[in-house]
């Protein structure tokens, strides 16, 4: 070295020129070289000394690129690939500050201590490192160079309210595309920038941002190292970074390196945070903006004076520590970890034998891990390279050949191709070292080739997903002041510059999906303005439609056919909800207030029709006092009331306030007070609508498909909503309100206590099974007991006619009403066997027989059943019925006994009150009941006399149907209908009993008759 050598060190922010001056400097000598942080930043310096000094003289070293013509005097290196012993006149080291990186720190400290220039040496960086830099190199000359533009902060930012020519920073991969993608969608598109790209793909991706196409550049910290581009605005996404090791917050002097990209020249710079970074502590900001950040004190080191007499000793000298205080040694670094686990190999310590052996293996484990997969798959890709430069000298020409053709494939996406992208770049770094393969010049050209491929597809990826054409187009033309045509067709499908970008749904615009970000906020403003003229005529078009083509949804939404355009919500009263229409504000006010009177017309007139009888009862000012509050809770609750919510005020109605109520429809009905009219399928489904919007709900529950009867019963919908649809669950379904009060009107005439059987007509008006209709029963509160009898077909009936007229009601007749029975009845639901039957109403019935006319007993269907007992069992087979389909035994039917829920079953319930069997004149025995009589009593003919008995506990008690006089115990005294004197009590077996339909005869006076009155006075004198 000249005794006159100089050694300077330029310190000061960015934006001063530093890398600028250090080119000048090096072309002022004969030889130079400069060591750079980055293989892009190296080659953006070659680009500026080939432009200077033409190719022939430039040469540029990287671990993946190596272009060195045979004349070189400059040379442009990254600093880990800087070639020692070239006797430069001129070095440089730029951004020195990195020795104290905990990655990379100890090379820079390396060519801090130990790269010297002939004549002039350069430190380039940050004002921090004055400090280290006086300690370690003696003689050292500083330099202060001050930014030629102001920084400052403008806090946080929004993506979508990003300015122009900004840079957002990221800091790693899957957050610089997320970023680029929201870019994408807020301003038409992003370039990408990051150290793991190629060059190529780079300077491809730059190219983009620096001629105008897109606004917005998203990279990684990559871009705080010197390289210069258009700056605006830098944005921090996040103040973390994840170092290798560990997740660690960014210091202020490593934002201020980041941060000072903003600004070029003479042009001032911002920078801020978006996203969810947060704030910029203010201590850092005023130590940004003043570059002003603690002195570093230590630098990382790593001995450089190595031993390589056997692997052992190689690691021994890697971890030496430092003498100097200033320096501290440098953690374990990938290649060292690489050289432990290839050391703990057998094979390879035993390739390993002399200092050559073990110098290429250090030359080896150098190889970068650029794949990033995993440590012991990088271990062990680099065993293999190993062990072939050991064996043989050098990688065999197939093995390499097929390890790059594996690669050589431009098909997938972003992720694929990156991912063979660094790939390729091992390879590219194995062909750059001498001697390691056969025919250099041939793979160096070769994986170049592969890298540049992929670098292409990469970069026509990386514009397909960030960047939109079409927005870019679009965003130019707008700088340009141009004005983008556009038109609306019949259909109202809009199309800017002939391309279709969305349609007219009523009155909103619905754009198309496939535009997003500037693109769309672009086609959007330019769309509005040509469908501004058809917002209003399609305006006066609605305002005129009739009202058949205006609907309401279950939900609340309004349509106009099958488009929406507003919705029904909460107003002052129930019956008068308010509307929200869906107009565009760009379609003006006019449009808006003219939809909403049209829809405020349409919903009013439909409440009007639907709900009349409601609208009539509450504007009827002849209603006072009770009925008039009752009809009040009637308007309340929309024409519905569970009767047990209102039992106490039902009692306080007198006849005529229930007069008056039923004039307007109202029905006071066993389980519910309801207006029938209400229950059709129009005012249920507004009724839930208005129902839903009165209490705030967010989903509306939706009316069952008009015409059930019954649907089922789901546990998780509330009991009101069923209330408000017509229905009250009972078991697994719900029945319709009205048909309930139907079989509730059946039900009454029933002996609920003694137990009865499902008539035709019950099941008809349910449209339910036998099973089906038991389950509902039994949700109503009544016992269902299932049984099995013998079934009588059909032709084994003999069919009679007979001449009993068709029963009118009588005129005297006393009516039942039901309102007055539950009103004395301490409970809401009364048991329904308490409540007397229309039979109940009139005394009991006598029997008339014609003289010389012998009484025939009937079935349930009124047919005559032959008097003749078989007395052999061959007379017991049926006629038409083989004997062997005899002998199998009867078809078995089931059937159910029905019982109030509070009761005992069948036989041990209150049976045949006034039901049972009437005595013959003559002292015989008695006959069965007619048609009408006991629903409870065993068929079979000798078990008539001691029906009453067992039906009043067997006689044992007195009271209703109990013994009278003279009768024995066990013997069955008098019951009502029962024998006057000792009849026949019940059979002596207590087993099991075989019951068949037998004909009932009719003892009792139908109620209904219009001779009841005449026949009962007969039975007054008898």
């Amino acid at each position: 070295m000249a005794q006159r050598a100089r050694i300077a060190a330029v310190l000061g922010p960015t934006n001063t020129g530093k890398t600028h001056y250090a080119i000048d400097r090096m072309l002022g000598h004969r030889t130079g070289m400069i060591g750079l942080p980055l293989r892009l930043l190296a080659r953006e310096v070659y680009d500026k000394v080939v432009k200077a000094r033409g190719p022939s003289v430039a040469a540029l070293v990287t671990g993946e690129e190596r272009i060195v013509p045979p004349r070189a005097q400059y040379w442009i290196c990254t600093v880990e690939a800087m070639p020692e012993g070239m006797g430069c006149d001129f070095v440089a080291i730029d951004e020195i500050q990195l020795c104290a990186d905990p990655e990379r720190g100890h090379v820079f400290t390396d060519r801090l201590l130990r790269m010297r220039g002939l004549h002039e040496t350069l430190f380039l960086g940050a004002d921090t490192m004055r400090g280290p830099i006086s300690a370690l190199v003696p003689g050292v000359e500083f330099l202060r160079r001050e930014r030629m533009s102001q920084l400052s902060y403008l806090g946080s930012k929004k993506i979508s309210r990003m300015p122009p020519r900004s840079a957002i920073v990221g800091f790693s991969v899957d957050n610089v595309y997320a970023i680029a993608e929201l870019i994408r969608r807020t301003k038409g598109g992003a370039a990408v920038v990051m150290g793991a790209l190629s060059p190529r793909t780079r300077n491809a991706q730059v190219e983009l941002y620096q001629n105008g196409e897109v606004d917005y550049l998203v990279a990684t910290d990559a871009i705080g190292m010197g390289l210069n581009l258009d700056i605006d605005h830098v944005a921090f996404s996040s103040l973390t970074k994840f170092d290798g090791r560990r997740m660690r917050e960014l210091m202020p002097n490593e934002l201020a390196q980041i941060a000072g990209r903003a600004g070029r020249g003479m042009r001032d710079g911002t920078f801020g945070t978006t996203g969810e970074a947060g704030q910029i502590p203010d201590d850092w900001v005023e130590a940004i903006t003043a570059h002003s950040f603690t002195p570093l004190r230590k630098l990382n080191w790593r001995n450089a004076k190595l031993s390589f007499g056997t692997p052992e000793k190689l690691i021994e000298s890697l971890e030496m520590s430092p003498e100097d205080p200033t320096l501290v040694k440098a953690r374990e670094a990938d290649d060292l970890m690489a050289l432990k686990s290839l050391t703990a190999q057998a094979e390879v310590r035993a390739r390993a034998s002399s200092p050559q052996a073990v110098q290429l293996l250090w030359d080896v484990c150098r190889i970068p891990d650029f794949r990033g997969i995993s440590h012991g798959e990088h271990s062990g890709l680099l065993s293999v390279i190993y062990g072939h430069l050991h064996e043989r000298g050098s990688i065999p020409r197939e093995f390499i050949a097929q390890q790059v053709q594996r690669i050589d494939r431009t098909d997938g996406d972003i992720d694929a191709l990156s991912k063979r992208l660094a790939y390729i770049r091992t390879w590219t770094y194995v062909a750059q070292r001498r001697n390691w393969v056969d025919d250099e010049s041939h793979w160096r050209e070769a994986t170049r080739a592969v890298e540049d491929s992929l670098s292409d597809a990469l970069h026509a990826r990386l514009t397909q997903r960030f960047v939109d054409r079409r927005t870019s187009v679009l965003l130019r033309r707008l700088k340009q002041k141009e004005t983008l045509l556009a038109e609306v067709n019949d259909n109202g499908e809009v199309t800017v510059e002939g391309e279709f970008v969305g349609r007219l749904e009523g009155f909103r615009f619905r754009q198309d999906a496939g535009a997003t970000g500037q693109e769309a906020k672009t086609l959007k403003t330019a769309s509005l303005q040509a469908l501004a003229p058809h917002f209003h005529l399609r305006a006066d078009r609605f305002y005129n439609a009739p009202d058949t083509e205006i609907d309401f949804t279950e939900q609340g939404g309004l349509m106009w056919g099958a488009q929406a355009v507003g919705k029904l919500v909460k107003g002052d009263d129930p019956l008068k909800p308010r509307i929200s229409v869906f107009v565009d504000e760009e379609a003006g006010h006019d449009v808006a207030q003219k939809v909403e009177r049209r829809l405020q017309h349409f919903i009013d007139r439909k409440i009007a029709a639907l709900f009349e009888p409601l609208l009539a009862i509450q504007r009827d000012e002849a209603l006072a006092g009770l009925a008039r509050g009752f009809a009040f809770r009637l308007v309340e609750t929309m024409g519905i009331i569970p009767r047990s919510q209102v039992a106490e005020d039902v009692k306080q109605l007198d006849q005529d306030s229930r007069g008056a109520l039923r004039k307007h429809g109202v029905r006071f009905g066993q389980y519910t007070i309801f207006m029938p009219l209400l229950l059709k399928p129009a005012p249920t489904r507004l009724r839930l609508v208005l129902w839903s919007l009165a209490n705030g709900l967010d989903h509306f529950p939706e009316a069952p498909p008009p015409g059930l009867v019954t649907v089922p019963n789901i546990r998780d919908v509330p009991m009101q909503h069923y209330t408000l649809a017509g229905y009250r669950p009972a078991g697994e379904r719900a029945i319709r309100i009205d048909m309930l009060e139907r079989l509730a009107d059946m039900l009454r005439g029933e002996d609920s206590r003694g137990g009865f059987e499902a008539k035709p007509d019950m099941l008809s008006i349910t449209g339910m099974t036998l099973d089906q209709f038991a389950d509902l029963m039994q949700g109503m509160g009544y016992r269902a007991e299932k049984g099995e009898r013998s079934k009588v077909r059909a032709a084994d009936r003999v069919v009679t006619e007979t001449s009993e007229p068709e029963a009118e009601p009588a005129e005297e007749q006393p009516v039942f009403d039901a309102a007055r029975e539950l009103e004395a009845t301490p409970a809401a639901m009364a048991d329904p066997a308490d409540m007397p039957a229309a039979a109940d109403a009139v005394p009991e019935a006598i029997e008339l027989e014609d003289e010389g006319v012998a009484p025939v007993a009937e079935d349930a269907q009124g047919e005559e059943v032959s008097d003749h007992i078989a007395e052999t069992p061959e007379e017991e087979i049926l006629p038409g019925t083989a004997p062997d389909e005899a002998l199998a035994g009867p078809e078995m039917e089931a059937f159910y006994t029905f019982t109030w829920g509070g009761t005992r079953g069948a036989r041990g319930g209150r049976q045949g009150q006034g039901q049972g069997a009437r005595e013959p004149r003559d002292g015989g025995q008695a006959r069965e009941p007619r048609e009408g009589g006991s629903r409870r009593a065993p068929r079979d003919r000798d078990a008539g006399a001691g029906a009453g008995a067992e039906g009043a506990g067997g006689g044992e008690r007195r009271g209703k149907g109990g013994p009278k006089g003279g009768g024995k115990p066990g013997q069955g005294g008098r019951g009502k209908g029962g024998p006057k004197g000792g009849g026949k009590g019940p059979r002596p077996d207590s087993g099991p009993k075989t019951f068949e339909s037998r004909p009932e005869k009719k003892d009792r006076i139908d109620p209904d008759n219009p001779f009841a009155a005449a026949l009962m006075g007969f039975k007054s004198k008898s």
